[in-house]
């Protein structure tokens, strides 16, 4: 199964769908998607901030590799999120926070069943649009663990590694295997077929592509030349990736025809970087095929001590957060954090390159991108590191940084998103109205 990116033949109006032509066609607005993107232990807030609020700023050294698309993202200063805090709770701050992170609400203090949060803001877009999809939403990650147990000072583990809550008792598990990630955007919806399909292309060496190739000629033959071209450029990325992951089945060793009751590796044994890359590829193709409009990536769980030896820093990501002020660790935390956003404007780039309509995927998309605490070392979760990338459809005016009055809840800010997808809340966790400065 391969959904289609938007096309001008899709426009009530055009040939494809029995109307007057391309002439009478009236516009058509693609649709907004909705992601969250984790990035765990706070940052170096000084080498984050920009010095100058509006449109004429200069990017700190951490966002520097925004660049390309800095008149598409919004820096956001000053944004709170009170119930990432203890209120009483004692110890727990990485638990905590990133369960308020897209809740708003504050994590009950357990390790055992009884956990409590709230509805996550992803969450309430899919349950109210999601339907408009194959998949109401999509969750990835880059770094797994278990769910079950203590992992924060008294703070159930299901706390640290999920930021997506279907209910107040249940986090939706996010996917580190980008195979798996493919093959549930393209490998249709019954468990047998996937299998089955999956065991096929793999003995066959063939793919997902090679099944709809008569359906796609059959199509590109009502197509106009600029459709055409897209849906070669769309299957070409679909191509790409599929090579890649094959490339990592054969390092792995599982090229296989058939189970083989063999414990099966997760998409962690990638180098981290290759892994951080394919599943930014793995959310752009599900945006552009429309596979889901929602979607959060965990860059890394909640306290992450992973090692950054590719740029240089064999410390413990969490080790370093404990910086005490010193220089040294300082530095490395500003690498490991430009590193992220490294990965996070590989994304960005990927979207804007895809035309759509009159604009960008990249126009239609707002991504939220951040920690669920400010600096690592005080564990504060006030003046939250937050960006929004893309336009929300021409409801954002990006470009700039804005800066908020101290305490502004970040759940204005998930409230007001929620909005631009057409999802209306009176009010979400601790929000006190709508956020503005969104627009100018």
């Amino acid at each position: 199964m391969v959904t289609l990116p938007f096309l001008e033949a899709m426009v009530p109006g055009s040939l494809l769908t029995g109307g007057l032509g391309a002439p009478s066609r009236p516009r058509v607005k693609p649709p907004t998607r909705l992601a969250y993107i984790f990035i765990p232990n706070g940052v170096n807030v000084a080498h984050w901030t920009p010095k100058a609020a509006g449109s004429v700023y200069q990017l700190p050294s951490i966002l520097k590799p925004l660049q390309p698309v800095k008149d598409d993202v919004l820096v956001l200063t000053g944004l709170t999120q009170d119930k990432g805090r203890a209120n009483g709770d004692g110890a727990g701050d990485h638990a905590r926070a990133t369960g308020a992170f897209l809740t708003g609400a504050q994590p009950v203090k357990t390790h055992g069943a009884n956990i409590r949060l709230g509805v996550s803001a992803d969450q309430v877009a899919a349950q109210t649009v999601g339907h408009k999809t194959r998949l109401p939403s999509l969750e990835i990650g880059c770094e797994g663990g278990n769910n079950a147990g203590q992992c924060d000072s008294g703070y159930s583990c299901a706390y640290t590694n999920n930021i997506s809550w279907h209910g107040p008792t249940t986090p939706v598990p996010k996917e580190l295997d980008p195979r798996r990630v493919f093959d549930r955007l393209f490998a249709g919806e019954i468990a047998k077929d996937v299998a089955k399909n999956q065991a096929q292309r793999r003995r066959r060496r063939k793919s997902v592509l090679d099944f709809v190739l008569e359906d796609t000629r059959r199509l590109k033959r009502q197509l106009g030349g600029k459709d055409g071209r897209k849906v070669d450029e769309y299957f070409a990325a679909i191509r790409d990736v599929e090579k890649r992951l094959a490339h990592v089945d054969a390092v792995d060793g599982e090229l296989v025809a058939e189970p083989t009751g063999l414990p099966e590796k997760t998409g962690e044994s990638l180098e981290y970087g290759d892994h951080l890359r394919l599943m930014c590829d793995m959310l752009v193709l599900a945006f552009r095929g429309d596979v889901t409009r929602i979607s959060t990536f965990m860059f890394a769980r909640a306290g992450s001590n992973r090692h950054y030896r590719q740029i240089g820093v064999a410390d413990g990501h969490h080790d370093l957060s404990h910086h005490g002020d010193d220089a040294a660790r300082l530095a490395k935390i500003a690498k490991i954090n430009r590193y992220h956003a490294q990965h996070f404007a590989y994304l960005l780039q990927q979207l804007k390159a895809i035309p759509e309509g009159e604009s960008t995927l990249l126009d239609h998309c707002m991504i939220l991108y951040g920690s669920g605490m400010s600096d690592g070392n005080a564990h504060n979760n006030e003046n939250l590191p937050i960006l929004v990338a893309g336009r929300g459809g021409g409801t954002i005016d990006s470009g700039r940084h804005v800066v908020y009055e101290r305490e502004t809840p970040m759940c204005n800010l998930l409230l007001s998103m929620l909005d631009r997808t057409n999802v209306h809340l009176d009010f979400f966790g601790d929000s006190t109205g709508r956020l503005p400065g969104l627009q100018v």
